[in-house]
């Protein structure tokens, strides 16, 4: 048996390194769990505004604004998608994300009723569900009523819209 040189063990070694770099800087298009990537998927792909069966959303109230408000909607699904691949996702990142997405709506505000209003804002509770978020820090509020009542249960004076 021939003896190791410590020059050897430095090749070697040398080697072992490079490979283990190569196979961590593998290309990973996605960082999102694969259960996640499933449900947001679905989310996207299921038809929106529709009239439900158990009669707790009539159906949107102006027809020709579906597509729109289906389109605003999968943007937020797709502003949760890349918080949530970026390099560091955190809750500060998906507010900030959730307050883009609730600005598109700023342009077809007044043409939607309270309960199109309400469904939107379903839809973003169904979002953050699947990204495990447990409050918009008041954001959905603010886009509800035009100011956060859980601000006056804590005595702070609301803002106007």
């Amino acid at each position: 048996m021939s003896q190791s040189t410590p020059r050897s063990i430095v090749k070697y070694s040398f080697f072992a390194i490079l490979f283990l770099l190569f196979l961590s800087c593998e290309l990973k298009p996605d960082k999102m769990p694969q259960n996640i990537m499933y449900q947001l998927e679905a989310f996207k792909k299921k038809d929106k505004f529709l009239k439900e069966a158990n009669f707790t959303y009539p159906g949107i109230s102006t027809p020709e604004l579906r597509t729109v408000l289906e389109t605003k909607i999968n943007m937020a699904a797709d502003d949760f998608r890349e918080a949530a691949n970026s390099n560091a996702p955190n809750e500060e990142l998906y507010q900030v994300k959730i307050g883009v997405a609730l600005k598109r709506f700023e342009d077809v505000y007044l043409e939607t009723d309270t309960e199109d209003r309400e469904r939107i804002c379903t839809y973003f509770e169904e979002l953050m569900d699947i990204f495990g978020l447990k409050s918009s820090n008041g954001q959905l509020n603010e886009f509800m009523y035009g100011f956060d009542p859980t601000e006056l249960i804590h005595g702070s004076k609301p803002t106007e819209k």
